[in-house]
């Protein structure tokens, strides 16, 4: 119940930042989905199963009501999903253990789409952070830093998005997208106080990363990652709250998320 009020708080918190507070509603403002749809065309890493959608029942039962029900099955990291610190760092936050806090914040987005674009396999620098504080300020304390490659246009092209449409191990070798440099995620958690991290690609290491150092580093200073982020191309510069909760699994190195992000009314 703690955490839930922590949240609560940081909320009125930030619409009172921003100056759009109501003592007797929630504030107005545009609602933006930051979430892919779960469906058979949803991407997951080559060596993952795919996600799969059965039906239990659908149609009329015996009784003269309509009804249906399905079940589902999913790997943790696939779709728009959250990796929670445990995925790379040992005795770190499993899924269940992210303190809420975390999860809902001032969003800011890193635009370095025309060097990604132009680079499959560009990785975000210390520079393109600095060059964001330049024009927009320092980045926020417990701010949810969003990265725009512009690969979200791409979904659900496996191809185009992650550079291969092959599956199994002998695929991963043919990724290619862009992700954060280490020394870019060694500088964050060094120098700002960042709640969480996410993009708008399959991984927060880009494609042909072989030790996932930016996983690590971020992880062990216990900084989950949102990865294949949806519509970033939508939000502010900075403005927006975002929310992000993940389905709450009990000791989870990951999960689907649902993200969501309000842009207020100013």
């Amino acid at each position: 119940m703690m955490g839930n009020k922590l949240a609560f708080i940081l909320v009125l918190i930030l619409l009172t930042t921003c100056g759009c507070t109501k003592t007797d509603s929630f504030p107005s403002g545009r609602w933006i989905d930051l979430t892919h749809d779960f469906s058979s065309e949803t991407i997951y890493w080559p060596t993952s199963q795919p996600f799969r959608l059965d039906m239990v029942f659908r149609g009329t039962t015996d009784k003269g009501f309509f009804y249906s029900a399905y079940q589902f099955c999913a790997a943790e990291h696939g779709g728009t999903h959250i990796d929670s610190p445990v995925h790379f760092a040992d005795g770190r936050n499993t899924l269940d253990q992210i303190p809420l806090e975390q999860l809902i914040g001032a969003g800011v987005v890193v635009d370095v789409s025309k060097k990604a674009i132009a680079d499959r396999d560009y990785q975000i620098s210390v520079e393109d952070f600095t060059a964001w504080e330049s024009a927009n300020g320092k980045i926020p304390q417990n701010a949810i830093v969003l990265l725009y490659t512009g690969y979200g246009q791409y979904w659900p092209d496996r191809t185009k998005y992650m550079g291969t449409d092959r599956l199994g191990p002998d695929a991963v070798k043919e990724l290619h997208f862009p992700g954060l440099h280490p020394e870019a995620a060694r500088w964050l958690v060094e120098n700002r106080k960042i709640s969480a991290i996410g993009l708008d690609t399959p991984s927060i290491d880009y494609g042909q990363s072989e030790l996932f150092e930016s996983h690590r580093i971020l992880f062990e200073k216990n900084v989950p990652a949102f990865e294949n982020v949806a519509n970033l191309d939508k939000l502010p510069t900075k403005g927006a709250i975002v929310f992000a909760m993940p389905m709450k699994i009990k000791g989870g190195s990951g999960g689907p998320l649902r993200i969501i992000a309000l842009i207020p009314d100013r």
